[in-house]
């Protein structure tokens, strides 16, 4: 089975972290979830995006998640796959060098990735959305076209999978979306 790296950081969204971490285990990948600046033990805090009808998604207080890898002691060439979950983090997660490198090591080995919702707002930044098509949180749409990107839209349930590229628009998309990433684990 897989050995799957997820970088998240604070406020990344709960069910974007939590599921993957729990359904790819329950698979048989070996899971690890990092964050920058925080140790193996350590606990992040994640937030709860809903879709309640309103012109944007809500954001509600999420859960504490412990962290099981430290992001200062990873090498990405140790992994097979990366997972990228959206939520908050992201914003501020794209201005961190190391993020970057790891994600372009994973494309340049066109190693299977998977962002869904603000994780594109990681692929873009790492300069490895051109020519691909993405899917994301609408709001990123421009930021993939700006990139070079293919911005698929597609309904928030459904997944795309270009290449080593499986992307989605939030959580709602996880049975397909899981599904489709993990068809590239080996």
């Amino acid at each position: 089975m897989a050995k799957v790296l997820i970088i998240a950081g604070d406020f990344v969204e709960d069910y974007e972290l939590m599921v993957p971490f729990q359904a790819l285990q329950m698979v048989g990948h070996n899971v690890v979830a990092v964050c920058p600046e925080k140790q193996s033990g350590e606990q992040i805090k994640t937030a709860i995006h809903d879709f309640e009808g309103h012109q944007t998604y809500s954001e509600k207080p999420g859960h504490n998640f412990t962290l099981n890898g430290s992001f200062d002691e990873i090498v990405a060439d140790d992994f097979d796959a990366l997972l990228l979950p959206g939520g908050r983090a992201p914003e501020y997660l794209r201005l961190n060098p190391q993020v970057l490198e790891i994600i372009k090591n994973f494309a340049n080995k066109q190693q299977p990735i998977a962002a869904v919702c603000h994780g594109a707002q990681l692929l873009t930044a790492a300069g490895i959305a051109s020519g691909r098509h993405i899917s994301a949180y609408p709001a990123c749409a421009p930021e993939v076209t700006a990139a070079g990107g293919d911005y698929a839209d597609i309904a928030v349930d459904q997944a795309i999978t270009d290449g080593n590229l499986v992307t989605a628009p939030a959580w709602p998309a996880h049975p397909q979306w899981l599904a489709q990433f993990n068809a590239l684990l080996k």
